[in-house]
Parts: C-alpha cells; structure tokens; sequence
C-alpha cells in the first residue's frame, strides 16, 4: 500500500463529485483528503484526492476516472516531482504565563497570528502535510481548542 496523490481535471457539472469519490468507494477505498476548486477556467474544477492504497487498484481506480464523462484529465503525482500544501487553523489554549512560548513555537513553523484572546492563540500554518502534523504535534500539550485543515492541493513541479 502507497499513498497516493491524484489531480483530477473535470468539467464544473453538478455530479462530477460524487461520481469520481463513488469509484473510490465502491472499490472500499477512503479519501484521506479531497479538495475540489474552480481552475483559471471557471468551466473546470481540480479535484485533489488523496488515498492509500494498492497500486494495482489505484491504477485500475485511474483508467476507470479517465472513462467518466466529466474527466478532462487524470494525474497520479506518484512518478511526477510535484509540490502539495494544506491549510491549518488551530486555535491553542494559551494563558499570560505561556502565551510568548506558543507564540515562539509557531515562529519555529513560520505559522501566521490568526487571532489572539485572553485565552487562546489561533495559529494559521500552510505547508506539506508532514509539516502540519509535526505543528499539531509540538502545541498539543499546550491543549488544542479547535482544529480545521484544508484538504491537500497539489501541482507538478515545472521541469528545467
């Protein structure tokens, strides 16, 4: 099992979503992460998804997306260079006696002041999902409040 990042072009149809998560389910795959956006071409929606799974399935999973009617085009990023980021929300409990060590360990990750109250400090941090993870997992003890993620997006790398 690998994980797997793939970029799926489609026509802005009412449906094109739930016909390209239903090949993923009807196979008993989940979706870590789905993202879904207009393109520059508002007549095109890029869909992000990204799932763990056996090779041989995910590329049966991509023939059969490139036979949907709404599929422009089908990109698995597992041979190509890309680069992928997320969007993290996370507000921390924070008091006067800690609130400067949080605020220094969200320099650390180069996260952007959100919002600050009395009693907390909401952060927001992009960057790949290791990054974000390794972020939760440095402000948990201080005691997490709330968190939201964006799904992952991603694009080739232009080649030199």
């Amino acid at each position: 099992m690998s994980i797997h990042t793939i970029s799926v072009l489609v026509e802005n149809n009412s449906g094109a979503l739930s016909r390209v998560a239903g090949l993923f389910s009807s196979r008993g795959y989940n979706i870590s992460s789905l993202t879904v956006a207009e393109t520059e071409d508002s007549a095109i929606s890029r869909m992000t998804i990204v799932v763990d799974g056996e090779e041989s399935i995910l590329e049966q999973i991509t023939k059969q997306l490139n036979r949907l009617i709404d599929v422009i085009k089908v990109i698995d990023f597992l041979d190509d260079p890309f680069i992928q980021r997320e969007v993290l929300l996370l507000r921390v409990e924070s008091s006067k006696n800690n609130r400067h060590e949080i605020i220094e360990l969200g320099n650390i990750f180069k996260a952007r002041i959100a919002a600050v109250t009395h009693t907390s400090v909401t952060f927001e941090l992009t960057g790949n999902r290791q990054e974000i993870e390794d972020f939760i997992l440095m402000v948990k003890p201080y005691g997490i409040k709330e968190l939201v993620r964006s799904g992952t997006i991603a694009i080739t790398k232009p080649k030199k």
